[in-house]
């Protein structure tokens, strides 16, 4: 019977753990990058710039024209000649027309032009991916808040345990006389205190997993298992943000839009057609309705251009020298803020060392106060608050430790880790 019950309890706790929701921070990472409404820009801009694309294409295909007209001329062509028997044109006079334009050469235009809206598509996903990425430092605040938290609450649940043991001491010692009446309220008072704690923690975790749910399109609540995440850190200048490869993409775009200027002012020959009815027709002596055709090829060059061409292309050379300019900004603010966070790192391992220090005196100064309080030697509120003064030593040893991993997180991501 012993064994049935212990393996329905091991069924019903393993249930229970596997249902319980965990999360790490690498997956809030993975969330926000997929599930953040900035990331459905990707997919537009990869529909908008292929339709860009298609119509740059349609650029090949025969360019169809219609074109109607009817006028009144006030004069026309007279035949100076007498008894000839050819009439002049009619002064109303009408046409209807279809024209065909093929491109037949164009030096590449059309292919630079599609080269242009692939960089700008690359550029502008490597800006969302930047965006999303940047994302990360407000993933860390939060992940790491609630973290503090839990943390936060478990050692004030020792605190509580503690308090409420040290409470069935003191009024066993007010009943045989050891200790001053009214001692026990004092506890009471501070496990109080305790109740309002708690409160306040558990509503500030509250709105730290709602904040992080609605970042991270998942849904979480105060009952989801937060991991605490192993960090490692190297204190190296090396940066591999996607900051790096933005600027570089940029590049690439000016120089594909380099390259498409260039070929501004190489000659396009196209080939066409036209054909018509009209009156008169191409026979200008001839007033009646008639159908026309012409064939034949065009060449167009913009033989000058006022240096126009070569303004655009040295405007592009000072757009890559800004492009350069922000690359060395952006690297100087990124080195400065990662000594920023070595030097955190460094500051709170120090203090870390010397909060330990502290708690091991807090530790002995309550166990003398202990004694003294068995025998009546100090009253109930110096061991509260030589009590306290543990617990806020140890809480702020815990609040440590999280900022040293909270800063161990943000410099990974600041190198780009």
């Amino acid at each position: 019977m012993k064994t049935i019950i212990s393996i329905w309890v091991f069924i019903l706790f393993t249930a229970f753990s596997w249902s319980q929701q965990q999360i790490t921070l690498e997956t809030c990472y993975q969330l926000v990058s997929e599930n953040y409404p900035l990331a459905k820009q990707k997919a537009l801009l990869e529909s908008k710039t292929q339709l860009e694309l298609d119509a740059i294409d349609t650029a090949k295909l025969p360019q169809l024209g219609f074109d109607a007209q009817a006028a009144y001329l006030s004069d026309v062509t007279q035949i100076p000649l007498e008894n000839t028997g050819v009439e002049p044109p009619n002064n109303d006079q009408y046409r209807a027309t279809l024209s065909v334009n093929q491109l037949i050469y164009n030096g590449g235009s059309i292919n630079a032009s599609s080269k242009v809206k692939s960089a700008q598509l690359k550029t502008q996903q490597k800006q969302l991916e930047v965006s999303l990425y940047q994302l990360k430092q407000q993933v860390n605040q939060l992940y790491f808040s609630i973290l503090l938290s839990n943390e936060s609450f478990s050692l004030l649940e020792t605190k509580q345990t503690q308090l409420e043991s040290k409470l069935k001491e003191v009024k066993s010692g007010i009943q045989y006389g050891t200790v001053l009446p009214s001692s026990d309220k004092v506890i009471e008072a501070e496990l109080l205190r305790i109740k309002q704690q708690f409160s306040d923690i558990n509503n500030n975790k509250k709105v730290l997993v709602e904040t992080l749910s609605a970042l991270i399109g998942q849904p979480l609540d105060v009952s989801t298992k937060f991991q605490e995440p192993q960090i490692s850190t190297s204190l190296t200048p090396t940066t591999q943000r996607p900051e790096m490869d933005l600027f570089q993409l940029k590049k690439e775009e000016i120089e594909s839009q380099e390259q498409l200027i260039q070929k501004d002012n190489i000659p396009k020959l196209f080939g066409f057609a036209t054909g018509g009815i009209g009156n008169p027709g191409l026979n200008m002596l001839d007033n009646s309705f008639q159908p026309f055709y012409t064939v034949g090829v065009k060449l167009n060059w913009n033989v000058f251009d006022w240096n126009a061409n070569k303004k655009k292309r040295e405007s592009l050379m000072i757009n890559k020298d800004i492009v350069d300019n922000e690359t060395e900004i952006f690297q100087l603010n990124n080195q400065i803020e990662l000594n920023q966070y070595e030097k955190e790192i460094s500051k709170i391992s120090e203090n870390i060392l010397i909060d330990s220090e502290i708690i091991n005196l807090r530790k002995d100064v309550l166990l003398a106060t202990e004694s003294q309080l068995r025998n009546g030697v100090i009253t109930t509120s110096t061991y509260i608050t030589e009590l306290t003064n543990l617990y806020e030593a140890e809480n702020m040893l815990l609040k440590r430790n999280i900022q040293l991993e909270l800063a161990k997180a943000n410099y990974n991501m600041t190198q780009g880790q």
